[in-house]
């Protein structure tokens, strides 16, 4: 029997109705109170467009209180956020949202080149008169989906991670239970909504009932002025934005106030991790995917240097395994918790594949050492980090076999020193093919941050004996 509680926004608004929610660069301060009614009013308008209970709503939107609002709206109507990343060029976001089966996609500008999906821009829902007939929920049902999130898929086309209130739930519970619960806390979202680690946060200043400090994007002058100046305890980074804080930074010191700079998105290099240290940054290092509702395992400061390399051992509700090995011998890791996604959206041979007896195959391979520490060897083998970004080589290669002429297609990672790594494509052709014509091809499919920085011509790909290709053996070209 799924577990009942009272809807988490309306909870927080009543014990703390005149607390801080959310906290914004220009100093507009939106109280829980404020936050939960204004919520409330978006859903009822909703409403009247006709939007119902088990919907698929698309919304897509930079950081903002709308997004916040809108977000929370479609839990009072029991509706299914589908979060889109605003990096994504018109025709990927088309694919997701028809994959997903969207209703209505709610945006900040009308999408032009969306026309024939149903679209509500953020201004059009505030003329639209709130609905007095629906009844908004009261209660949450902790087993029931909230919000859908796509994540590269090694088959080339994304897949939608299915998150329910209780993944989310957990996801807060087990990282309060790790990093405790402070009440002078205030944490910092310089990354985007529509990721994990984004909306794990938004949704942790609920939980807690902590304020959120909300930027539009990362900035670096704007976090290093929220973290010396705006009283902030917590910051969520990846390794590059750490990078640039590091050199913003100069001679100066954080203030003793500052608790945690969480960061995700890859292993830190030691250089890195050096310079956290001399400057005494609190430097907590993670492992978690969009499949475990953010982090699923964390490494604290104390053993940062200690455990160069690692990513920490599992949060408290935790499991985690690899798979058929035994100490310090790396084979895949396997994570089992309640804030496990319980499989992806209509993709049943996924589920079969990644999930059994409720452990998730990741796809990454680690190896854990005497103590029980995990070190992530590969991150998917395949898989391109780059500035915290996932990028599957396998959905560029698709892209560059719709171009005619392109025989075979082959894309692997370079390391990059800002980015850390960057994708770098391998093509055979059949007839003379200019890279302006690739690179133009490619700008309207890809998100920018997927496109090949560099396009290699040769006269065949490295394949193995079942003539599958080996990327690995493509960075030999390079």
């Amino acid at each position: 029997m799924s577990t009942v509680i009272p809807h988490w926004l309306d909870k927080q608004a009543d014990l703390s109705p005149n607390e801080v929610a959310v906290e914004l660069r220009d100093g507009t301060k939106v109280t829980f109170s404020s936050l939960a009614e204004n919520s409330r009013i978006k859903a009822r308008q909703l409403a009247s467009a006709n939007i119902k209970k088990g919907d698929h709503v698309a919304i897509l939107s930079g950081n903002s209180i709308e997004m916040m609002e809108m977000i929370h709206a479609c839990s009072y109507l029991g509706v299914v956020v589908v979060l889109l990343n605003k990096r994504l060029t018109a025709y990927e976001r088309k694919q997701q949202m028809l994959d997903a089966e969207v209703t209505i996609l709610i945006t900040e500008a009308e999408e032009a080149d969306l026309r024939e999906i149903k679209q509500l821009t953020f201004e059009g829902l505030e003329q639209l008169e709130a609905s007095k007939e629906v009844q908004l929920l009261e209660e949450i049902e902790l087993s029931n989906v909230f919000t859908m999130m796509y994540t590269s898929g090694t088959s080339g086309f994304p897949k939608a991670v299915q998150h329910t209130y209780e993944n989310h739930w957990w996801s807060a519970t087990s990282s309060g239970l790790n990093f405790g619960i402070h009440k002078d806390d205030k944490w910092l979202i310089p990354l985007p909504l529509f990721h994990v680690s984004g909306l794990s946060t938004m949704l942790k200043g609920i939980i807690y009932g902590m304020p959120i400090y909300l930027l539009e994007k990362f900035v670096v002058k704007d976090v290093h002025d929220a973290i010396m100046n705006k009283q902030v305890t917590m910051a969520s980074v990846v390794t590059v934005m750490l990078q640039h804080l590091i050199r913003h930074l100069g001679e100066a010191s954080y203030p003793e106030s500052f608790r945690c700079m969480l960061l995700g998105g890859g292993p830190a290099p030691e250089s890195l991790l050096l310079q956290t240290k001399e400057k005494q940054i609190p430097v907590f290092q993670s492992y978690g995917m969009t499949e475990t509702a953010s982090q699923i395992v964390t490494l604290s400061p104390g053993d940062a240097l200690r455990k160069i390399g690692s990513a920490g051992k599992p949060l408290f509700p935790a499991q985690l395994k690899i798979q058929g090995q035994g100490l310090n011998e790396a084979g895949e890791i396997l994570v089992k918790g309640p804030m496990v996604t319980h499989g992806y959206y209509n993709r049943e041979e996924a589920n079969k594949k990644s999930f059994d007896n409720g452990w998730l195959a990741t796809g990454d391979v680690g190896y854990l050492d005497e103590e029980g520490f995990l070190y992530v060897v590969d991150r998917r083998s395949d898989l391109i980090i780059s500035g915290g970004e996932n990028i599957y080589p396998s959905e560029i290669e698709n892209v560059l076999l719709q171009i005619d002429g392109i025989r075979e297609a082959g894309v692997t990672g370079r390391e990059d020193m800002e980015w850390g790594e960057v994708p770098i494509a391998f093509i055979v052709t059949d007839r003379e093919i200019e890279i302006r014509d690739i690179n133009l091809f490619l700008r309207n499919k890809l998100a920018r941050y997927k496109q090949p920085r560099e396009v290699y011509f040769v006269d065949q790909l490295p394949r193995n004996a079942a003539n599958k290709l080996v990327r690995q053996a493509l960075k030999k070209y390079l």
